[in-house]
């Protein structure tokens, strides 16, 4: 194994222990014994070794979560309890996050000034947000309109036993993300990582044990998502799985709930519109624009990576999106002076250029970029294509790429018609100084969320998912933890 020179002491430790799955509170080796290597995407070498978990490990934990939910110290723990360990937890991983934003550039490929400025930092912050939902999640009194006195209410409770399943986008913030409010709302937890970013997930497992929560309450098993999370999402002994990632995994998750079934929630693809006005401020949209789909290396759920913009305006917008993307410096996660990371894996970087070479023999324009970089690793330039018609696959399907595609519009009232011509609806964004224009049309878009004069926004506290082949329900806020809960009503009469 190539370990890299220029991680810290306590990263070099971390990536010299052996990686376990956590099930009922002890780290243990998977059942077969086998294991799958972590290949560092900025140079293709094998970094370490994660487990392979398989359908009887997935029993396992089920079997744990099962306990702790129904018989264990969880079930009748008090919510400040519950609250103070999600902080807890929060105050681990802040404690180590150099260590956290290493493995996390080392397994996605992602710079480390983003990983250690923005994804450890806010997965501490949404810990410390779900925390506070621990005690204030309660039900309603109604009114019945029977003859009769009556005592009418609701109770939320908890769903039960949870699978949650992360994509390797945003490795330890999707983990936090759906950890919290589960926890939160009472429920145990089999978390299973992506096989491509597992590392930081593991590790999180060092700080929830350290933090104090019992045995069984969070369990990881990290391996192959068509053998340990077919078998978590097709196991009875589930309640609820929630599932990011791809549009055709998360169709898949339908007929794998339906033994018993199981609660849902999905967030999927997407094949986000970007709308540029020709009153829109051109400075603050063309970087807006840029960094919609090149942060990341454009591997982002919302990802604006269709550009729709007033024709007057199009060449004037189209040579700033070339000047900001000739401008990125590719290179490895762990230099600081990269901008522009590898893709996450091989098969991701072989699936950005088949999308660009299938874009240039349907006669587009590749106007910058469009090629794979060095020998070593996985890196694709930031990719710009014109010249496009609506049925090709650039345009029609998800990339998970930095390559956006460009189109001027003429008659500024087909905007809406365009940004819906798509089985996706996760996201959009408009630029303009006309507000009465922005709202009128944000209401025609079918997405579920929709950025006005800024880049994409999120948080804990902002609903988050789609319309249409973008996912089923929502993620983040009062409705991320109602998802969680079964909605019971009870009746007295009086």
């Amino acid at each position: 194994m190539s370990l890299p020179i220029d991680v810290t002491e306590k990263t070099r430790a971390s990536l010299d222990r052996p990686f376990q799955l956590l099930i009922d509170g002890r780290w243990t080796d998977p059942d077969g014994g086998e294991r799958l290597d972590v290949v560092n995407p900025a140079d293709g070498g094998v970094i370490a070794s994660i487990p392979a978990g398989s359908a009887r490990d997935i029993d396992r934990a089920v079997a744990a979560a099962r306990r702790a939910f129904e018989s264990g110290p969880w079930a009748s723990l008090p919510a400040g309890e519950r609250a103070r360990l999600l902080w807890r937890l929060a105050d681990l991983i802040e404690a180590r996050k150099e260590e956290f934003a290493e493995l996390e550039t080392l397994d996605n490929g992602k710079p480390v000034t983003m990983a250690k400025w923005v994804d450890v930092p806010a997965s501490v912050a949404a810990l410390r947000y779900w925390s506070g939902w621990c005690g204030k999640i309660t039900g309603e009194t109604r009114s019945v309109d029977m003859p009769g006195e009556f005592l009418a209410m609701t109770l939320r409770e908890p769903v039960g036993v949870v699978g949650l399943i992360t994509p390797w986008n945003f490795p330890l913030m999707a983990a936090v993300s759906k950890l919290g409010p589960a926890l939160a709302a009472g429920c145990t937890v089999i978390l299973k990582p992506a096989e491509q970013t597992s590392m930081t997930t593991l590790r999180l497992g060092e700080a929830i044990l350290e933090a104090g929560f019992p045995p069984g309450v969070v369990n990881i098993v990290s391996g192959l998502g068509s053998v340990a999370g077919a078998a978590l999402a097709e196991h009875d002994g589930v309640d609820k799985i929630s599932f990011t990632g791809s549009t055709a995994v998360g169709k898949s998750l339908i007929g794998a709930a339906r033994g018993n079934l199981k609660r849902l929630t999905l967030e999927l693809g997407g094949k986000s519109p970007t709308i540029i006005l020709p009153d829109a401020d051109l400075k603050k949209a063309i970087i807006g624009a840029a960094q919609s789909i090149f942060l990341n290396s454009g591997q982002i759920c919302v990802a604006g990576s269709r550009l729709y913009v007033a024709q007057e305006k199009f060449d004037q917008v189209l040579e700033g999106l070339v000047k900001v993307a000739t401008s990125f410096r590719l290179g490895p996660g762990l230099d600081p002076t990269t901008t522009l990371g590898p893709l996450v894996s091989a098969t991701q970087q072989h699936r950005v250029m088949d999308y660009i070479d299938s874009a240039r023999a349907e006669g587009a324009n590749v106007v910058t970029g469009g090629k794979a970089v060095g020998d070593r690793g996985y890196f694709v330039e930031p990719t710009i294509i014109s010249d496009v018609t609506p049925d090709m696959r650039v345009v029609r399907e998800e990339i998970f790429g930095p390559v956006l595609v460009a189109t001027p519009v003429a008659d500024l009232d087909e905007l809406a018609t365009l940004a819906n011509d798509t089985v996706y609806g996760l996201s959009a964004s408009i630029w303009t100084r006309d507000i009465s224009t922005a709202y009128k049309l944000a209401r025609k878009i079918k997405a579920g969320t929709i950025n006005i004069n800024t880049g994409s926004v999120a948080g804990p506290n902002l609903p988050f998912g789609g319309f249409k082949q973008s996912g089923w329900g929502r993620e983040n806020g009062t409705d991320g933890i109602n998802s969680f809960t079964e909605l019971k009503t009870v009746i007295t009469g009086l």
